[in-house]
C-alpha cells in the first residue's frame, strides 16, 4: 500500500470515528498532495509525498514559534496537535547511531582508508 492510499483509508477511518481534528489535518494534507499533482501534472509517489509532509511540518513549526511569541497558546496548541497527525506520516528516521554503524559498513565494504 503506498503512502498516499494510506492516508486516504486514515481519512476515511477519521471520518467514521468522527474525528474532526485528525480529519482536517488530513484533508489539508491531501490538498497539498492534489495541488501538486495538478501544478506539476504528475502522480505523486511515496518519497514526493514525504517532501510534502516535511514541507507541512515545516509550517506548523513556524506557526508553532509565532504563536507562542505571540502569547497565543491556544493557536499554538492546536499546530501542535496537527503537527503530530502529520509526524506519523514520516519514515522513521535513522539515530546517530544506526548512520555510523551503516557509513562504517560501506567503508570497510568499499576498503576505503582515510
Amino acid at each position: 500500500m503506498s503512502l498516499k492510499e494510506k492516508i486516504t483509508d486514515d481519512m476515511k477511518t477519521a471520518m467514521r470515528a468522527k474525528d474532526a481534528e485528525r480529519l482536517g489535518t488530513i484533508r489539508l494534507l491531501l490538498s497539498a498532495m492534489k495541488q501538486k499533482e495538478v501544478d506539476e501534472r504528475i502522480e505523486l509517489d511515496d518519497v514526493a509525498v514525504v517532501a510534502i509532509v516535511d514541507k507541512l511540518i515545516k509550517q506548523r513549526k513556524d506557526s508553532i514559534a509565532a504563536f507562542e511569541q505571540a502569547a497565543r497558546q491556544d493557536l499554538a496548541d492546536k499546530e501542535k496537535a496537527e503537527m503530530a497527525v502529520l509526524l506519523a506520516y514520516l519514515p522513521e528516521r535513522m539515530s546517530a547511531e544506526e548512520v555510523t554503524a551503516a557509513v562504517q559498513a560501506i567503508v570497510a565494504e568499499l576498503g576505503a582508508k582515510g
